[in-house]
């Protein structure tokens, strides 16, 4: 039997801190390192990778943020190098944003002790079990959005 409600929040109020600390010493590649990059960016970054190339607003809708959001970090890795943009030869209003060639291989590396980890972890759960697993997390994340820290108890 798992623990109850209390001991569940003691756990995770302990737990989450150590992952996210951890997750932040994961070191930028030094290719990438002087750009500045933002946890917003990774998640930019891991979509590309995972999805390949996609429209900003597909990017936008995945990431929650406004289109012009995503316009502003797409202009800003393009500038740096880290990001191609081209037009798409079906509507040449739409922009296919992916990761330039010479910067995906450390783009992987970056994302690959996590994508390892949690392969791991996940691997033995039912798809039940992990379903469950990403919806707790990710109801976690929107009520932590929607109390917000004036919301506190």
């Amino acid at each position: 039997m798992g623990p109850d409600v209390d001991e569940g929040v003691r756990t995770m109020l302990l737990l989450m801190p150590r992952l996210v600390g951890r997750a932040k010493k994961i070191p930028v590649p030094a290719s990438l390192s002087s750009f500045s990059l933002a946890p917003r960016h990774l998640s930019l970054l891991s979509y590309l990778l995972f999805d390949g190339p996609l429209h900003v607003n597909e990017l936008a809708a995945r990431l929650e943020v406004a289109p012009t959001t995503v316009s502003l970090m797409v202009g800003d890795l393009a500038r740096s190098g880290i990001l191609d943009r081209a037009e798409d030869e079906n509507d040449r209003r739409r922009t296919i944003v992916s990761i330039a060639g010479r910067y995906r291989a450390d783009v992987e590396g970056w994302l690959a002790s996590g994508a390892r980890a949690w392969r791991k972890v996940l691997a033995p759960l039912t798809p039940e079990q992990r379903g469950l697993f990403i919806e707790t997390l990710q109801a976690y994340e929107r009520e932590v959005e929607r109390a917000g820290p004036e919301h506190d108890t």
